[in-house]
């Protein structure tokens, strides 16, 4: 057994302290190391660079040598029967990955602070989870199974089967709203680390129904209780699966509003859509998984062709539940999957690389984006999502009916899921083949391993519904329109900041290309005229077709000048619409 305590040390300087102590063999060298990466989040971190100070000492509190091995690793040695590690760790990363602490509330995951005994990797972990002076009216929120003596939202013990589970657990302390809903017995628990002015109640019903609908798909719990744990920011967006919890970000005001019962912002949609795209991964990746994370190894990287299935598939249900169950209506939903293929198709990225290969590059060509990226790479999330699309509705057609995405799900779960089989591509392809009734192989391996567009307009049509390319509506966004009419397009997507527009990206061979605007360019000025969004759209609508005008722009701290056109907008837009309500059951009837 390895036992683990850790403690705020001092939340003014974001230091946590840790310790772990082991029975040893005497002279018997020891090795420990923390992870690199964490699942679900395919980069390098490289957590050790946080460990402050470490040191380590033997059964009779005498200091033993620890010797650096790598980055990452120690090796350490005693002359004793125990073996007591203690270290700081640097918490100071507010996002879902890593460790937080300050004065309001902290947060970790176990992957960043807590060292690896390798030689008992699958022996069973204590941890001792205290609070410093200042913060004994703290809580603890955490999916780790509690001792017998811990109450829940308490500081305490805690314990996990081996090192693996003690990882999977994060955790979160502070002053924390709460609020819990039920559903198949399960208790779920709903947790901020900061205030919030939301309607708890409401968020919680809508949460309810969307546990159910997965739960539902895929026909049983593989958790005793779940945890929903979202640190509360001005901006943020993002989440991070676990197997019984999921942590996510999100801004503060995204939650309902309790003035007004009946509105439903697009930023509550963007959470609830969160909510079940992190909930659903509690299967569909924690569980299911790729041969190549069974088990994972996180102390390099570790590669698989099918993340388009684990994200992609994800991605399409985790809006397509909330018209499942009510809480967005067909249309809304229709025009949410608009945005999703715009986002696919605006670019040339998906006709340079496929799905496979974006899962396999994930480490670097997805995770550390070039300014190239919407041009050269393609999303295994959206990309994917669209592959989920054409699967159901082809499994749906091809099996009149019988069968739909949902029964792959169900397969996978039963035959991978529960047993901890690690999934490989011809799997997927040989299930979808039994639910065709046919052998679709030679398609299917062309969606994901070639470059090219899913065509989902025929199927779509089948079942009543229009996919049809657009223009733009606006300079800026995925907005769409279906007028003729002239609508002027520069080809760039733009933050505003003080000073001008900053540019996140340029499509190739557009306008703004031409115009030698690039990724992190400043847009200042536009003929001649201060620019804003607000004042480069009106600017735009004023113009007639294809009139060069002079722009200026700041790149780093040079101020450059040169010639700008607006043109029409290109039909890269996708707009998805319902035009026969009598045969949409065909794709949204549950199977």
């Amino acid at each position: 057994m390895v036992n683990y305590s850790i403690s705020p040390l001092n939340i003014n300087s974001h230091l946590f302290s840790v310790s772990l102590d082991f029975q040893a063999t005497p002279n018997h060298e020891y090795t420990l190391s923390l992870p690199s990466w964490l699942p679900g989040s395919y980069m390098i971190r490289d957590f050790a660079k946080n460990i402050v100070e470490i040191s380590a000492t033997d059964a009779n509190n005498n200091t033993i040598e620890l010797t650096k091995k790598d980055k990452q690793t120690w090796a350490v040695t005693s002359s004793t029967n125990k073996i007591t590690v203690s270290y700081t760790v640097f918490a100071f990363d507010l996002s879902v990955r890593t460790a937080y602490l300050d004065s309001e509330r902290g947060f970790f995951n176990g992957s960043s602070v807590f060292l690896e005994v390798s030689e008992f990797e699958n022996a069973k972990c204590t941890l001792h989870i205290t609070p410093c002076e200042n913060t004994k009216h703290w809580q603890v929120a955490t999916g780790l199974t509690r001792a017998s003596n811990t109450n829940k939202y308490q500081f305490g013990h805690y314990t996990a089967e081996n090192y693996q589970e003690l990882i999977d657990g994060p955790v979160a302390i502070g002053e924390l709203s709460c609020a819990e809903f039920t559903v198949e017995g399960v208790v779920h628990h709903v947790v901020f680390t900061s205030e919030h002015y939301g309607d708890l109640p409401r968020l919680t019903n809508d949460l309810s129904k969307l546990c159910q609908h997965h739960i539902n798909l895929f026909g049983e719990v593989p958790f005793k209780e779940y945890w929903f744990i979202t640190h509360l920011l001005a901006n943020g967006f993002g989440g991070l699966e676990h197997k019984n919890s999921t942590i996510l970000q999100a801004s503060r005001f995204d939650l309902p509003n309790p003035n007004k019962p009946d509105e439903q912002t697009e930023n509550y949609k963007t959470f609830l859509s969160l909510c079940s795209h992190e909930y659903f991964h509690a299967w569909n990746v924690c569980r299911i998984k790729p041969k190549a994370f069974v088990p994972y190894n996180l102390q390099h990287e570790t590669y698989t062709t099918q993340l388009w299935a684990y994200e992609g598939i994800t991605s399409y249900y985790d809006d397509f539940s909330l018209f499942r169950t009510g809480l967005v209506s067909f249309d809304d939903y229709l025009k949410m999957l608009s945005k999703t293929a715009t986002r696919v198709f605006r670019g040339e990225g998906e006709l340079k690389q496929s799905v496979s290969e974006s899962s396999y590059y994930a480490w670097t060509k997805f995770y550390q984006q070039g300014a190239d990226a919407v041009n050269n790479i393609v999303s295994y999330y959206t990309k994917g999502s669209l592959i989920a699309l054409w699967l159901d509705l082809t499994i749906r057609e091809k099996s009149a009916g019988q069968y739909s995405l949902d029964n792959l799900m169900k397969e996978l779960w039963i035959h991978f899921g529960r047993t901890n089989i690690g999934t490989s591509e011809h799997d997927f392809i040989n299930i979808v083949n039994i639910l065709c009734n046919q052998d679709i192989t030679e398609e299917f391996t062309q969606l994901l391993h070639e470059a090219q567009r899913v065509e989902l307009a025929p199927l779509l049509e089948r079942v009543g519904v229009k996919f049809s390319p657009c223009k733009f509506s606006k300079l800026n966004g995925v907005e769409t329109t279906t007028s003729t009419q002239y609508i002027p397009y520069i080809g760039a997507q733009y933050k505003a900041q003080s000073g001008g527009l900053k540019i996140s990206q340029v499509i190739e061979n557009s306008p703004a290309a031409k115009a030698g605007i690039a990724v992190n360019d400043v847009l200042i000025a536009v003929n001649n005229l201060h620019t804003t969004e607000d004042s480069l759209q009106k600017l735009a609508n004023h113009l007639p077709k294809n009139t060069p005008v002079k722009c200026h722009f700041f790149r780093d701290d040079k101020l450059i000048e040169s010639e700008l056109s607006f043109i029409d907008s290109p039909t890269t837009a996708i707009n998805i619409t319902e035009f026969d309500k009598s045969l949409s059951p065909l794709w949204t009837t549950i199977k």
